[in-house]
């Protein structure tokens, strides 16, 4: 039986990783590495700036298989802190949970909002052609519907 493309998108076994979590205390700080954080619906990221309860940018994700190709165009590393990003994730399509209800750890719930799109900053943290070679490459954007205790090595998958 064919399926249709709601079913397709309500399929999705991968199950990826949280890699790296980080947090910026203010606007235009350096992002500070964590091995976990606490997320709550009211503040998103506890620790980080960007607070904007129901807002649909509370928490940011990037796929660390983008960072390797975002590298590999730069012709330099380009580490999670220099794209801005709060949560980088592995072994799962990123973009395919873009407007999806996203489970990482034992309780978080995130909802995808959109795209991720690249800023103006990319072009001075990656140097020149920076924000080109982000483009398509941003990750997603959240809000968050439950919260609770991330970690990295932590699981994410969609939620069903």
């Amino acid at each position: 039986m064919k399926k249709s493309i709601k079913d397709l998108k309500a399929t999705m076994p991968q199950v990826g990783k949280i890699e790296w979590i980080g947090l910026r205390p203010k606007k235009k700080a350096d992002l500070r590495s964590v091995d976990s954080a606490q997320i709550t619906v009211a503040a998103g990221l506890e620790g980080d700036h960007n607070v904007n309860p129901g807002g649909k940018r509370m928490v940011t994700l990037i796929q660390q298989e983008h960072l390797d190709m975002v590298s590999r165009v730069m012709g330099r590393d380009v580490t999670p802190d220099m794209t801005r990003r709060n949560i980088v994730v592995s072994g799962i399509n990123l973009l395919a949970l873009q407007d999806a209800d996203i489970k990482l750890g034992d309780d978080v719930i995130l909802r995808g909002t959109g795209f991720c799109v690249p800023c103006s900053r990319m072009e001075e943290n990656l140097g020149d052609g920076g924000y080109n070679a982000m483009r398509g490459h941003g990750g997603i954007t959240t809000t968050v519907v439950s919260g609770g205790e991330i970690k990295v090595g932590d699981e994410i998958k969609l939620h069903i």
